[in-house]
């Protein structure tokens, strides 16, 4: 919502907000373009016949006192993601959805058009590198890459995102049951991107992970006028701990890995060239692709140690990112810690679709905070019922932060891998501060 008020800011418009609680960096971003309100909280007054609309964030209550002013008043209320379509409704929109990796090659594909001067609008959900905001909005700008979250628009909007942007140019990386507090069941979950396909433009392209069997099976039956273009993982090798894409007898050397990230670069081409790029300037530009931030995000290292963390927290994305440590790394220890922390995660109807999520890792650490699932309200969970969902011998489960921490500490690190992955940040942990400290232990 911050990002999106900066770039209307931007654009021209006259923006003010609201909001009963502001944090880091939204305060300091909205500061420095001057759209910080002077104090927080609701103020129903300012709502004006002056407004042309009100744009509603997903965590306002239903009943808010400015937005049932503005309800009475007819203004026009729009959750983000349908103003997002308002203001790019004329322009080409590739939208980027998906269990896993939409901001990966949402990210891959803004890089590579931004290495080459290509004039895009676009929305992305994590921090970019040479990035100051992640919504931009312009008048001229021919194309806009969106990426399209599955949960839902609005308090008054309960449709997934991802259903308001009508794309021309669609990209589905995978379906793996998430947001089980909106999609009790996987019929209901994949029934969002059934929905999604039907609702690409006519004649439009729906670009999709071939090694997905519900993909797959969704592409047989979309409209005739979809154009579906399946993708697989992109011909690779490791070689001393170094990627290297493998096209036309030659090797290009990139910044990430993994069959996961191997997969999202191949749509991410793909898209690209829908969109009107030459594949050699692809392979040009992907080169200095180092990842969105918290998305497999190097922290520290030595010559014989690596520190990782990921936002991965659903299984899939667990199996994926441990997997790929592990091959980058086959001789070194991988030591995986991922912390519970959705709705989803710390549900006991969720909790067994772990098991074996965190097999490749030699030593698997799970923390949740009791206290956290106190406060989504959902019943208790023990230790026993966590280790028998992820039902794999390498599982310890801790709940309290220290505790693990004294394990971490514990370790010898020399030779080891540590990956760190959740949605969280382990009770407010510092990664950059703990893995300093496991450097001068390494020094030592």
């Amino acid at each position: 919502m911050h990002n999106l008020a900066i770039a209307l800011s931007r654009k021209g418009f006259i923006v003010t907000g609201s909001d009963d609680e502001i944090f880091e960096p939204s305060r300091s971003r909205l500061k420095k373009q001057g759209l910080l309100p002077d104090a927080q909280g609701w103020f129903p007054e300012k709502i004006s016949a002056e407004l042309d609309a009100v744009v509603l964030g997903m965590h306002a209550r239903i009943d808010n006192p400015e937005m049932l002013k503005a309800k009475a008043m007819g203004i026009p209320i729009y959750s983000y993601p349908e103003y997002i379509y308002e203001q790019t409704k004329n322009k080409n929109r590739i939208v980027i959805g998906g269990s896993h990796g939409k901001t990966t090659i949402t990210s891959m594909i803004l890089h590579v058009f931004k290495s080459l001067e290509v004039d895009t609008d676009y929305l992305v959900g994590a921090q970019l590198e040479g990035y100051d905001c992640m919504v931009r909005l312009s008048e001229n700008a021919p194309l806009a890459v969106i990426e399209g979250d599955e949960y839902l628009s609005s308090p008054i909007d309960l449709r997934p995102k991802f259903h308001l942007y009508k794309p021309n140019i669609a990209l589905l990386s995978g379906i793996a049951w998430d947001h089980i507090n909106v999609f009790p069941s996987f019929d209901i979950y994949l029934e969002q991107f059934e929905k999604f396909i039907d609702l690409i433009e006519p004649n439009g392209h729906l670009v999709y992970y071939a090694g997905d069997a519900y993909l797959a099976q969704l592409a047989l039956q979309s409209r005739p006028d979809v154009n579906c273009i399946p993708y697989d993982t992109h011909p690779h090798k490791t070689r001393n701990g170094k990627t290297f894409l493998i096209v036309d007898n030659t090797e290009i050397p990139l910044e990430i890995f993994g069959d996961h990230n191997l997969q999202n670069l191949n749509g991410a081409l793909t898209v690209a060239e829908l969109a009107g790029i030459d594949k050699s300037e692809f392979y040009k530009a992907i080169q200095t692709f180092t990842g969105a931030s918290k998305r497999l995000e190097k922290v520290a290292e030595t010559d014989d140690w690596v520190f990782y963390k990921d936002f991965a927290h659903a299984p899939s994305k667990l199996r994926a990112t441990t997997a790929a440590l592990k091959g980058q790394f086959p001789e070194r220890a991988l030591i995986a810690c991922m912390e519970l922390h959705t709705f989803s995660s710390l549900n006991k109807t969720f909790l067994p679709l772990y098991n074996g999520s965190m097999k490749d890792a030699d030593h698997a650490f799970v923390y949740f905070n009791p206290a956290v699932v106190a406060h989504k309200r959902l019943p208790e969970v023990s230790v026993t019922e966590v280790e028998k969902a992820f039902a794999s011998s390498n599982i310890r489960v801790f709940t309290e932060l220290k505790t693990l921490l004294a394990a971490l500490r514990n370790i010898s690190w020399k030779g080891k891998t540590l990956l760190m992955m959740s949605s969280g940040n382990f009770d407010g942990l510092d990664f950059d501060q703990f893995g300093a400290e496991i450097m001068r232990t390494l020094r030592e």
